[in-house]
């Protein structure tokens, strides 16, 4: 279907401000990209892409306002809650995990296996023709590093379904005998489990302890997501005042970094590993938004704005995937052509700005136009056409299903990690506490794709 007749057929109980949410935190952090590279050239030719953030310390409390993925985590908690749950009723409980992962992951991994797999054909050429060095050599490496966050938000999903049962559990009354944690037990004990990991990694000098708190920052976040679902983020003035009350306040009397994302060569970053302080720094953002959603959405009530947000909702993570390849494609230009770099932070740099960023944003529109179709959902199977085809047992789908999302997350995590160079030298990266190598990685990442695919496909849905 075209976008205006996606648009045109939203029904009046869709949430199009969650739809705007996801939308909008993904350009910000694709504008947060291109301008915070700064490509530098020596007198020697040397090419160094720092950061923008580090050349001007003082901008780093812009990351305050500018560091949304904790938005889109959160609207994906209110996604996948509606969607496992509408699921949950048309599929029988053998099949309706390995449903559920194939169809939330659909839109995320058929992009990112083909982003993979053009990158990893270049980068393998290149090597072979002794071309990967400079920029190229540099880009190899940075492209990859976004796919952190598809690693993360395939953890995401694959918690879904047992945190949102503990969550339904423990919002039930006092008289059923099941809980009282009116909705928020779950994210009270996600929550508690940041706080003792930093307690146990800043306090008392606990190793690898760190690492827990992707799973427990992350989590809570999304399962503010669960609440939102529920209409129990009814007071998001407390949210928002709490949140920025104590990251304030753990900054300043802390050893958490002011900056909320990482920083090349810092001691401490509140992104990776994340801390108590980015944990903060998402409640404030959620209860901020949560304060625009009655004014922002009655302007997406109309067509014009709406078919708007349709429209980008439809590329967003093809855009998000390559928007990095777009603006070292710019840089490489400019390179090649001897247009001047400045230092970064000067006038002449800040001047040409919006000419970076106008070429980089008509760049990734072309990659849009070249990869879009990856991101349409692929039609399932009518069920008469795989009738002869063995399906798989039920007692086995979801099991199947959670091994190939573990791999497919940990395969991206992977080469977020090591890059795309050094695809024949076998350089590696260490993802907790295991060495990864590019191959390594893609490797583990297709396995679990087609996992999540072959599994999930066959499961009944009436």
């Amino acid at each position: 279907m075209r976008a205006a007749d996606l648009a045109a057929a939203t029904p009046q109980t869709r949430d199009r401000y969650v739809d705007l949410l996801r939308v909008a935190s993904l350009g910000t952090v694709v504008l947060g990209h291109w301008l915070m590279a700064a490509v530098t050239r020596g007198d020697d030719g040397r090419v160094e892409v720092g950061n923008l953030l580090a050349v001007q310390p003082g901008l780093q409390v812009l990351t305050w306002a500018l560091q949304v993925m904790p938005v889109f985590f959160y609207v994906g908690g209110f996604s996948h809650a509606l969607s496992y749950r509408s699921l949950r009723r048309r599929t029988p409980d053998t099949h309706v995990y390995s449903a559920f992962l194939r169809a939330r992951l659909q839109r995320l991994l058929r992009p990112t296996v083909v982003f993979i797999g053009v990158w990893g054909a270049a980068a393998l050429v290149l090597q072979l023709a002794g071309d990967a060095h400079g920029l190229l050599d540099v880009s190899l490496r940075l492209v990859a590093q976004p796919l952190w966050f598809i690693g993360i938000y395939l953890a995401m999903v694959a918690f879904t379904p047992p945190l949102l049962k503990l969550h339904e559990r423990w919002r039930s009354p006092r008289s059923n005998g099941v809980g009282t944690g009116g909705g928020w037990g779950v994210f009270g004990v996600l929550v508690a489990g940041a706080v003792s990991v930093d307690v146990l990694r800043f306090a008392l000098g606990v190793p690898y302890v760190e690492f827990l708190n992707f799973a427990f920052v992350w989590l809570a976040i999304h399962q503010l997501g669960f609440l939102r679902a529920d209409g129990r983020l009814t007071k998001p003035y407390v949210l928002a005042a709490a949140g920025l009350a104590g990251a304030a306040l753990l900054v300043a009397y802390g050893p958490y970094p002011l900056s909320m994302v990482g920083m090349p060569g810092e001691r401490i970053s509140n992104m990776a590993p994340p801390t108590l302080a980015l944990l903060c720094h998402g409640l404030w953002l959620v209860g901020a938004v949560e304060l625009l959603r009655a004014p922002v959405a009655r302007r997406l009530e109309r067509p014009r704005v709406w078919r708007a947000v349709v429209v980008a909702n439809g590329i967003s993570m093809t855009a998000f995937l390559w928007h990095l390849s777009a603006m070292l494609g710019v840089y490489g230009a400019l390179l090649a052509l001897d247009v001047p770099l400045p230092e970064p932070a000067t006038g002449p740099w800040w001047a040409q700005v919006p000419v970076r960023i106008a070429l980089a944003a008509a760049l990734t529109a072309v990659l849009v136009a070249a990869f879009r179709s990856f991101e349409r959902p692929a039609v399932k199977p009518d069920r008469s056409a795989t009738e002869g085809s063995p399906r798989r047992s039920g007692a086995y789908s979801g099991p199947a299903a959670a091994l190939g999302v573990t791999l497919a997350l940990l395969g991206v995590l992977g080469l977020s990690m090591v890059g795309f160079g050094g695809l024949l030298e076998g350089r590696t990266a260490l993802l907790i506490a295991v060495h990864v190598s590019a191959p390594a990685a893609v490797g583990m990442t297709l396995v679990g794709w087609l996992l999540v695919e072959r599994v999930g496909v066959h499961a009944p849905v009436n």
